[in-house]
């Protein structure tokens, strides 16, 4: 068996000559003065292989960007500390409810537990590559008053976006926690929930909590409520958000399975008032997938709803587990980082797990250029 990696033509390969020149399109019109790579992951536990791959992406990317446009490239990690660490069921009305790990688990503790497991790798990839990074919870993005200012503006036109960011119910989905001390809880579906715009500067937003009944919280640029939205919902807001910042390209870098929710952020941007020309630049990772074709999912298996797929090992669901130092893994990741850069029909592919994990064990030369 050849230790090079196969992988057939597609439409989008064959119009490229390397998987970069996909971003081509945005340095035409006026280059920027800098590129940030926009990576994030839900810290729901310990990253899988998937999560590390998606990440050692946007390192190796940001290399090859800054050496072919010959500017500033670094890169951003989102952790999202709105995933869901408790789930509970009203008896009564029978809403979901839940607590994020932003208010399970406290500042310190989410610090600590983003420095335990994402920041050592960020560094090494960091260290080797000589691409800078910063690492913002979710709790500190929307915080933010440009991500509030933002949605408050936001507000008014919602109406234009909500079935893009809805397309069941037309309700975008926003949670704002119990205030009550030591509480948290927030329906998961805000059934309950309503948005009441008061001023340009402030809305209120009132709820049900499972403990505590009814409440209402103030959400204002600088001060008020946790502002807790569905996944497509904070999509929209945070590359609104980024999209004022005109000096700057920012590349949205996403597993494959993002591909279809993207359509439905873009539309919903482009409902608001963005141009095509000014909606963000998007790069796709390969996927890891299952014998079946679906993604390798370490919430699946946990649950015991999928087995461990055919060649797949244990250390890919929990990278701490991998038989090696860190920097070892690092290496192997960059390895296997420049075989899937080494030709597009590589990267616009999804990979199997057991494949994933022979070029990860035994990384593969470059590919021998297709005939």
């Amino acid at each position: 068996m050849t230790m090079h990696p196969l992988s057939p033509n597609t439409v989008l390969a064959n119009a490229l000559h390397h998987a970069e020149d996909v971003l081509a399109p945005r340095f035409m019109d006026g280059p920027p003065e800098r590129i940030v790579l926009v990576v994030g992951t839900q810290i729901n536990g310990a990253p899988h292989l998937g999560t590390s791959l998606v990440q050692s992406l946007a390192f190796a990317m940001g290399a090859r960007l800054r050496a072919r446009f010959d500017l500033p490239t670094d890169v951003l990690f989102s952790a999202l500390d709105n995933a869901p660490y408790d789930l509970a069921t009203d008896p009564t009305t029978g809403h979901r409810y839940q607590r994020a790990y932003a208010q399970a688990l406290g500042k310190q503790a989410l610090d600590d537990l983003v420095a335990d497991l994402y920041e050592p790798l960020f560094t090494e990839l960091s260290r080797r590559l000589g691409i800078p990074y910063r690492m913002q919870t979710y709790s500190q993005q929307q915080a933010g008053e440009d991500f509030r200012r933002t949605w408050l503006r936001l507000l008014p036109r919602i109406d234009a976006a909500r079935w893009w960011l809805a397309p069941s119910t037309g309700t975008p989905h926003v949670r704002v926690p119990c205030p009550q001390p030591g509480c948290g809880w927030s329906e998961k579906h805000a059934e309950r929930t309503q948005v009441h715009t008061s001023t340009s500067e402030a809305a209120t937003i009132t709820a049900v909590c499972l403990h505590h009944g009814p409440y209402e919280v103030t959400i204002a640029p600088t001060a008020g409520a946790y502002l807790d939205l569905a996944t497509l919902y904070r999509n929209l807001v945070k590359e609104l958000t980024l999209s004022s910042d005109r000096g700057t390209l920012h590349v949205m870098v996403k597993g494959g399975d993002w591909v279809f929710g993207s359509h439905l952020v873009d539309e919903a941007l482009r409902s608001v008032g963005l141009t095509r020309g000014q909606l963000p630049a998007r790069l796709f990772c390969p996927q890891i997938v299952t014998d079946t074709g679906a993604k390798l999912s370490k919430s699946l298996m946990r649950e015991g709803h999928a087995p461990l797929p055919h060649g797949a090992v244990e250390w890919m669901l929990d990278t701490r587990r991998w038989p090696g130092s860190l920097p070892q893994y690092a290496d192997q990741l960059l390895a296997l980082t420049e075989t899937l850069l080494s030709d597009a029909r590589h990267f616009f592919r999804s990979w199997s797990a057991a494949e994933i994990g022979r070029m990860m064990t035994t990384p593969a030369p470059r590919s021998i250029p297709a005939p």
